[in-house]
């Protein structure tokens, strides 16, 4: 072959190489999703086609997140920002207002949002829980409707790729039914009446809503990880505890247990910790959301029986 002909023949090779789709090419739409539990169901629709970046390191508290210099670069450049929303994300709210440039959407718009039942504490007024309960995700019903949003959300961006995040969206929902039924086999294991549950904070609202269990009371009777009982709050709670038999005291894994565990000192029960807000690292038992639903039911189921 002449060197001018070789030359011609790697030209073109180096020019078909530029022009095959790569692995980045592939994901160049970039999004953001603000916790893991979100990041997880926006991967399972978006698949390959975006690039996708998770505010809230696995294990944080999302109730007392502080953004750091990284997120407000990630937001900018974002097309589309997915959010829990109900004021979950309320330490994003002032980088969202001035550098987020694509959309933004609250994952639980359309969800029938569980009203808070807890007290007011020092520092917190009644807008600040206004808009409800915000941990929707307890609930494997309500993230059908996120996954929803989702579609849509990627559809009218990428409309290119709606066929691929319909048929996503369409092989997950029927994960999260399967998941549906497997959590209420499970909990039918426990009596209705020994369905009695205390945990950290408000947090499982939505999973006794949907699977028949009864709040007896909170360590931290609030939505939020920040607030501080009183110790007439704490001594009416152990009241309850001892007058209904609790056998467990269920602990979010980012939550300081000291409380807790002067509850649980005082009144002989269990204390079990469980994911609540974030899912594990990659490759844990927590990794995704269902992994992350079926340790939290096994945690419950076993803790009660």
């Amino acid at each position: 072959m002449k060197k001018s002909t070789f030359a011609i023949f790697l030209i073109m090779l180096i020019s078909l190489a530029a022009c095959t789709p790569s692995e980045s090419s592939k994901t160049d739409i970039k999004i953001v999703a603000s916790t893991t539990l979100v990041g997880d169901v926006v991967s399972q629709i978006g698949g390959d086609h975006i690039q996708l970046t998770v505010l809230f390191p696995v294990g944080a508290d999302p109730h007392t997140f502080e953004p750091r210099p990284q997120d407000v670069a990630a937001i900018s450049e974002a097309r589309v920002i997915f959010l829990n929303g109900l004021e979950l994300e309320h330490s994003l709210e002032s980088i969202l207002d001035s550098n987020a440039t694509g959309s933004i959407v609250e994952v639980s718009e359309g969800v029938e949002v569980l009203p808070f039942k807890g007290n007011l504490h020092e520092g917190e007024t009644e807008s600040d829980h206004a808009v409800g309960d915000p941990h929707t995700w307890m609930d494997p019903n309500l993230v059908m409707i996120w996954v929803n949003n989702i579609e849509t959300a990627l559809s009218e961006l990428d409309p290119d790729n709606a066929t691929d995040y319909a048929a996503n969206a369409q092989t997950y929902l029927a994960e999260l039914t399967d998941l549906d039924a497997w959590i209420q086999t499970e909990v039918d294991k426990i009596p209705v009446e020994a369905r009695k549950l205390v945990t950290d904070h408000e947090n499982l609202g939505y999973f006794i809503h949907r699977y028949n269990f009864t709040l007896v009371g909170l360590v931290v009777d609030s939505l939020s990880t920040g607030a501080s009982p009183s110790a007439q709050d704490l001594s009416a709670l152990e009241d309850a505890i001892k007058e209904q038999n609790v056998k467990a005291i269920f602990i979010g894994a980012t939550v300081n247990p000291n409380l807790t565990e002067q509850v649980v000192k005082d009144t002989g029960t269990k204390l079990i910790t469980i994911n609540t807000e974030s899912l594990g690292e990659k490759g844990s038992d927590t990794a995704t959301y269902i992994d992350f639903m079926k340790k939290l039911v096994t945690a419950v189921v076993d803790g009660l029986q």
